[in-house]
Order: C-alpha cells, then structure tokens, then sequence
C-alpha cells in the first residue's frame, strides 16, 4: 500500500489555512474583518459556490477533475519518462507562464535544492533538468554551453502551437538536433499540446513526435496537474502519483459548503473582503526555500485570473489585486519595513513548514559574546520558525492582515493539495468578483502586435495601427 492510501497519513499531512491574523477582533476593528462582514456575504458566497458548482457539471473547469482524470496518462507519462531516464543526460522545458512556473514551483519543491549539481546517482538516475522560460538570446545560448542537444530530450509545451516565444525556441532546437543528429531528432523531442487544435499538434502528427495533450477545458495556469506539469515531474522523479492524490484530498476539503470549513473558500472571501477595503497588494513569502517558485507560479494565477477590465455583465470594473513574490527569512531585510509601517494596501501570505527534511545543528561558540552564543544548542530550522513568528506578530503588532498556510513538510502529497487550495481560492475569487477568472484579454493584445512586429501574415492592419502611433520624443529620453 502506497502512504497517501492511508487515511491517518493522509490526515496527518493536512494542510491547515490559520487566518486569525485577518480578523478584527485579533488585529482590531478598523484593521480586519469580521465574522459579521462575512456572514453579510452569504448570499453572495451561495451564488460563488452554485456557480462554479455548474460550471464543473457542465465541464467548464476540467482542472477541477485533473487528480481524477490523468490515471490512463499517468502510466504513459511513467513509461515515457523511465525511457528518458534511460537514454538521455538532460531534460529540457521549453515554454513559458504556466507552461513553465509550474513545473519550476514543482521541481524546486520536491527535489534536491542543488539538482542539477549532484553526480547523476544522486538524482536517482534522473537526468539534469532545465526550464527555458525566456527568450534572451544570452539565457538560450548559455543553455546550449552546459547541454550536448545528442543527449538531451525536449519537451515543447503549447497548448495553442502559436506561442511565439516557445515555437522560436523549438524551431531553434529542432533544427540543432537535426543537424546533430539528422532523422533522429524526432525521438528527441516531446510535445505537449492541444489534442486537435493548433500548430503543434499538426507538427507533431506530421513529424512523429511523442505527444501529450492538455485537457480542452484546461487553461495553462491551471494546468500544472496535466501533462504540462506531470511528465516534467516524472522525469525528475517525483512521486506524480502521490501529487494527484494530494490534489484529490484538497479537492474533498474543498467541496464543503460551509465558507467557515472550506479553506479555499474562506481564503478567497478574505482576500475579497481585503480587497473591498483597499488592500490591493497580495503578498506571498513562504519561509522555505523549497517553496520560493511556489510564489512566482502563484503570482500568474493570481494576477491573470483576477486582473480583469469588464465583469462578466460586461461593466467596467478594473479590479484585480497585484501579486508580489517574498521568501523568508530572506526577505524581511528587504520587503518587511515597507509591510509593518508603509501603506495599509496589503495582505500577506505566509507559508510555513512544519517539519524541514533537514536539520542542521548550530554549534556552539564564542560564549563570552551572549549576541552570538545564544544560537548555539539550536538549528536553523528552530531559527527559521523563530523567525516566521517573530514577522507574524510584527505585522499583527502593526496591525497587518496576514494569514498563513501551514504544511506539516513538503512531500508530493502536500504539494498537491497547496496547487489545488490556491486554484480554488483563485477561482472562487473570480466569482465573487463576478469577473471570468479563466481568460486573459489583456494579454492578446501585446501578443497582436508581437505577431505583427515579426511579419505574421495576418495582421497588417496591426502592424499599421503600431505605425500609426505617435512618435516618441527625444526630449522626454534623458
């Protein structure tokens, strides 16, 4: 028996969401809310709730049903990447915002912090593992520095085949491995797409490539579950069997409807409420390394699912609330100055872990200097959590709504179920904020007149438009 099939493991690696710190009567009346403001949001609450409840019936959040749905694919992708493992030195991601974050937040969580550096026993056979989420021609070509393309595989991941950046990069390595390797490039290269629709699945069907699909009804910052996230994780060796549980687990925590036993639901009531009041910034800083990417790729979905001009009624609104990216204990001689006495626009997330995978003791010294000698008897992890409880109740002695997600250690299990809890909380936000939290308008445009900037057929009248704009003037460059 597998440990995340046991039910008093499974409970014992529940996450916890502990929002005293939001609350009025912890933080004061004028600073947080209360339960009373929240129970004026029922109706409101019930109709989030039936919403998105009918969009899972009627399939329009297959995300939802990923730790569900990808048992068939798991053992493709477990087969696929054993093969990989066998034959190839290093693994290559090419893609970017959720076809990147993901499998970054992910690798960084669960595997060694060092990876790549370990001799290749020490990763388990597994090979080294990149991500390209950028087009920097300095970045691409350093890549190709450190890899021999003869003995790396890559994993092209679009769901649209259409994404500029990832199809330049793909049209840079395949025609490397080409000329590396000749007819052989096919079995070096992986997609992962639309099942019917797009550029890179006609490529791939013509060209032979091994393929993966993304669910039709899943979007890409919602699709680290699928094969955008589970085939990376596979090859790096992580348990993406115990991922997908962990997600199912959360999913029944999240299928409560009472908002005070639902932590994604009270998560985003909180946030909206916050919201309400003016707190506009959404601070993420998990107090471990391991967790640092979890706050890039939250940062996407936050920011493009709630970033939103119209409602769903088609109303202006502009509501939205700017993700920021903070890492403890790093960050609190940089970030936390502004938090405890700066402008009351914030909401911070902490992420804590219980229990670290390691523990390196601090040994004593120096006794005659009692600001040194006291550390010593301890470990960094004791100072970590030190810490963490010392910049909790700094910002609740300020007066600063702050909530903290609490993992008892990172495993796959709990890393399923955060990617879960906050999909969720996102999505639900969306509905109290009647707005459509699975599109992104304002990204097409800059998209329009990239494709236009680079000679797309298509779009001449954009490329115009660009022309047409006003020129810049010389005396406002310095």
């Amino acid at each position: 028996m597998k440990r995340f099939e046991d039910a008093s493991w499974r409970e014992s690696m529940r996450i916890r969401f502990d929002y005293n710190n939001m609350m009025s009567d912890m933080i004061g009346e004028e600073y947080g809310i209360s339960k009373e403001q929240i129970l004026a949001l029922q109706p409101k609450i019930k109709a989030a709730i039936e919403a998105l409840k009918e969009k899972r019936k009627a399939g329009k959040t297959e995300w939802r049903d990923l730790p569900y749905t990808q048992a068939d694919v798991v053992k493709d992708i477990l087969a696929t990447a054993e093969a990989i493992k066998n034959r190839f030195e290093s693994f290559v991601v090419l893609g970017i915002g959720g076809s990147a974050l993901g499998p970054i937040a992910v690798h960084q969580a669960l595997n060694h912090l060092h990876y790549n550096e370990l001799p290749r026993e020490k990763r388990n056979g597994c090979p080294r593992f990149y991500v390209v989420d950028n087009i920097d021609p300095e970045r691409m070509r350093a890549l190709f520095d450190i890899i021999d393309v003869k003995s790396t595989a890559f994993n092209v991941i679009t769901k649209s085949g259409s994404t500029s950046e990832t199809m330049a990069q793909f049209l840079i390595v395949r025609d490397m491995l080409k000329e590396a390797v000749g007819d052989e490039y096919r079995e070096h290269i992986i997609a992962t797409t639309d099942a019917e629709k797009g550029n890179l699945i006609r490529i791939a069907r013509e060209e032979g490539f091994k393929t993966f699909y993304i669910p039709a009804g899943v979007g890409g910052r919602f699709s680290e579950l699928s094969p955008v996230g589970l085939l990376p994780a596979a090859v790096c060796g992580i348990d993406i069997e115990e991922l997908l549980a962990g997600a199912a687990y959360m999913d029944e925590l999240c299928s409560k409807d009472d908002v005070f036993e639902n932590p994604a639901y009270m998560a985003a009531v909180l946030q909206y409420i916050a919201m309400k009041q003016g707190k506009n910034i959404s601070v993420m800083m998990p107090y471990a390394d391991s967790l640092k990417y979890m706050a890039d790729w939250y940062a996407q979905l936050w920011a493009e699912s709630l970033g939103k001009k119209f409602d769903v009624e088609g109303r202006e609104v502009y509501v939205g609330q700017t993700p920021v990216k903070a890492l403890g204990v790093t960050d609190q001689h940089s970030q936390i100055q502004l938090y405890t006495e700066g402008p009351f626009d914030k909401v911070i997330t902490f992420i804590k872990v219980e229990n670290f995978r390691s523990q390196v003791d601090i040994p004593k010294g120096y006794e005659d200097m009692p600001a040194v000698s006291f550390l010593g008897g301890h470990t960094l992890g004791q100072l970590l959590h030190a810490e963490q409880m010392a910049t909790e109740y700094a910002l609740y002695k300020a007066k600063r709504m702050n909530r903290t997600i609490i993992l008892p250690e990172v495993n796959a299990f709990t890393v399923g179920q955060l990617l879960y809890l906050l999909e969720v909380e996102t999505a639900f936000a969306g509905e109290l904020l009647n707005i459509n939290a699975f599109d992104q308008p304002g990204v097409e445009e800059g998209k329009n007149a990239t494709y236009a900037l680079m000679g797309r057929p298509g779009y001449e009248e954009k490329k115009a438009e660009l022309e047409g704009r006003p020129k810049k003037r010389e005396e406002y460059i310095i």
